[in-house]
Parts: C-alpha cells; structure tokens; sequence
C-alpha cells in the first residue's frame, strides 16, 4: 500500500509530495535541497510554502519531519498538531483525535484523513523522543482502535515503544 504523505523520492533530485499547488511544490522541493547543507534556509522554505497555501498538507509534514530529525521536539510537535488540525478541517472530523471512532476516517490513502492518522503516528513517534511514553501510548492506542496501525506504518512505533517501555 502506497504512503501518499510519506516523502518519496522521484528521482536523486526530486521528491513527489503528491498533489500540491505547483508554486508550492517548487518551494518545497526548495526547501529539501536546502535541507542538506543549510537547515535554517530549509525550514524557512517550509514556513514559506506554509504561509502561500497552509491547506498543503504535505508542508506540515516536511516541517515536522525536519525538526524531529533536529531534534526541536517541541517544534516538531507544535506543528504535527497544526498539520492535524489541518487535515482534520479538510476532512470535516473532529479536531480532538481522541473523540475519532472507527468508521469516522476514510481509507483513502490520498485523502486528509490519512494525513491525519499518519500525523498521529508521527506524535506518538515525537512524544516518545520527548520522553511522553504515556502520550505516545495513548495516540498509538488509538490507531489500534481505529484499524489504522498498518496503514500508517505504526507498528513500527509501537515497536520502539515496547523498547523503552
């Protein structure tokens, strides 16, 4: 099963964020060229591409990614929750993830509703970094409930989870 919102390389210069307004694209594929000698001009690309259009989903994930990588955890945070918050308007759910039943998120891969299940895989991921295994539980604990740990890579992080107990 494709991950439409994980990066993927088109070729060794281009990254597919999917369906994104073209002015964006260009900034974002910017912003990772940048992001391999000079993160600061990276992370402003994304704030750029965030600021023109904030409904590009794909923006949230390449901000969120670049700072958990970096280790501003609670950057990283702040705007996993953004992008949710996002993607949760878009699909027209409830912004409070621990209200979501099963049934209240599509399938569709390319939808915001994926974005918002892979987003909460990404905040149990950053809420571990951050020594929060209990936040980290609680969120991985709902991907479960929902049926969405394989779709969206979280059994990985229920692994790593386990690991530090």
């Amino acid at each position: 099963m494709s991950e439409p919102f994980k990066i993927r390389t088109l070729d060794e210069n281009l990254v597919d964020f999917g369906e994104v307004p073209p002015e964006v694209n260009e900034i974002l594929q910017r912003g990772v060229a940048l992001y391999r000698h000079d993160r600061q001009n990276a992370d402003l690309a994304f704030r750029e591409a965030l600021a023109l259009r904030p409904e590009a989903l794909p923006t949230y994930l390449c901000l969120y990614k670049i700072h958990t990588y970096q280790g501003n955890l609670d950057e990283a945070i702040a705007i996993a929750r953004a992008g949710l918050a996002e993607a949760c308007r878009q699909a027209g759910i409830d912004p409070d993830w621990t209200r979501w039943k099963p049934g209240d998120i599509s399938d569709d891969v390319d939808s915001p509703h994926h974005f918002a299940l892979y987003t909460l895989k990404a905040m149990a991921f950053i809420h571990l970094r951050r020594d929060e295994n209990a936040a980290a539980r609680h969120c991985l604990d709902k991907l479960a409930e929902l049926g969405a740990m394989e779709t969206v890579g979280g059994t990985v992080i229920a692994a790593l989870a386990a690991g530090v107990g």
